[in-house]
């Protein structure tokens, strides 16, 4: 029952569903990248991707100090089917603005 809970309490969140398509649509993000991308402060950003991290969606690869975000793979079918209903919302995405290759990544 805990696991759906925060399976669920992940998705009701406009910002969390936007990093989930974001990430579902550019692939593994340095956080940096996010965080540029989406205008937000680190800590903010921060919360929203642990709650997606607990919840099941996402997947954290460190390197360096460096932390990169991906969709978690493989996905149960809980998850998977609610990611492609977030594939069939029309959702305005920020434009990606990589930070990380251009050296400019403070993290």
């Amino acid at each position: 029952m805990d696991v759906f809970l925060e399976t669920v309490s992940a998705l009701n969140d406009e910002t969390r569903i936007k990093l989930l398509a974001f990430l579902d649509q550019h692939g593994a993000l340095c956080v940096c990248d996010l965080q540029e991308s989406f205008g937000m402060i680190q800590s903010r950003l921060s919360r929203h991707l642990k709650i997606l991290k607990e919840g099941g969606f996402v997947r954290v690869d460190r390197c360096g100090t460096w932390a990169y975000y991906s969709i978690r793979n493989p996905l149960d079918r809980f998850r998977s089917e609610a990611l492609a209903e977030i594939r069939c919302l029309r959702i305005e995405l920020p434009p990606l603005q990589k930070l990380s290759e251009t050296g400019d990544c403070k993290l």
